[in-house]
């Protein structure tokens, strides 16, 4: 009972990406990274393709939310850090993760508005090395004036030369530890934030 009570106050990671359509690389690449932050003691909840592939398009003046507009928001309100996944499409991030980052806006007015003060891992998929880059910067860009601070590593992973399997891992190893390198950095920079935990 005591371990179970134990898991429950550890402080939560938010996992963000995916792809409609199936499980993706993006996907499987945000498990890894929140695989380790679990291994480093935190408590995991993914939102991955199907799940943001239920919210709707984002409509600042909606006067009700969704269950799962509702859960999404609530969830990332209790994190002490986040973690977002992106597809590299047209060298920008895709469509059901820069919505489910609009839906962010109904914590404008929370003593701890969007992603304030939280560390925020960030990985970049792309079918080649372009738009790794250029969906990496455009994460960095929308985690500061989200006001998070985006971890010193960010992972780019090239699926043309690395391919990932069913059980957690990846055709290169380096990928697999640049991607529990994020899971680490967020879980050691999360007591910095002061956030809920």
């Amino acid at each position: 009972m005591q371990d179970d009570a134990k898991a429950a106050a550890a402080p939560l990671v938010v996992g963000i990406g995916g792809t409609i359509g199936g499980v993706s690389s993006t996907e499987r690449a945000l498990r890894i990274a929140l695989s380790e932050a679990a291994a480093q003691g935190f408590r995991t909840q993914m939102f991955g393709g199907a799940d943001m592939a239920r919210l709707p398009l984002y409509d600042p003046r909606a006067t009700s939310r969704t269950p799962e507009e509702r859960a999404f928001v609530d969830a990332v309100r209790q994190a002490s850090a986040v973690i977002i996944s992106s597809p590299g499409y047209h060298g920008s991030i895709s469509g059901v993760v820069k919505n489910a980052l609009d839906l962010l806006e109904e914590t404008a007015r929370d003593p701890r508005p969007y992603l304030a003060d939280m560390p925020v891992g960030l990985i970049a998929t792309a079918y080649g090395w372009q738009a790794t880059g250029s969906t990496i910067a455009a994460l960095r860009s929308i985690v500061h004036a989200l006001r998070g601070w985006p971890t010193p590593f960010a992972a780019a992973i090239n699926t043309q030369v690395t391919r990932f399997d069913d059980e957690g891992g990846a055709s290169d190893p380096a990928v697999v530890e640049q991607l529990r390198l994020i899971g680490r950095q967020v879980a050691r920079f999360a007591p910095l934030s002061g956030g809920a935990a």
